[in-house]
């Protein structure tokens, strides 16, 4: 059961992040990118602030990490779009 609320939350969170940015995906894409953008933010944010990410717990402070980190990968995938 403790997957499927994860994955849940991570589907809100990669929605949440992808309409932030003006991306457009699937749902599989959004649940992809809250995961990776969750262990980005483990190790580049979460150091800083002390706050860990869905990979952890779900809490507040954890899913907006989470969301940063989402946010994060969705811009250097355009970066590196843009790059080619």
């Amino acid at each position: 059961m403790n997957i499927i609320i994860y994955l849940v939350v991570a589907a809100i969170i990669g929605w949440v992040a992808t309409e932030i940015m003006h991306d457009r995906s699937s749902l599989l894409i959004n649940i992809i990118v809250a995961i990776v953008g969750a262990f980005l933010a483990g190790f580049f944010i979460s150091p800083l602030i002390g706050v860990g990410t869905i990979n952890d717990a779900i809490t507040i402070p954890t899913m907006l990490v989470t969301l940063l980190g989402a946010i994060i990968l969705i811009a250097l995938v355009r970066l590196i779009r843009r790059g080619r």
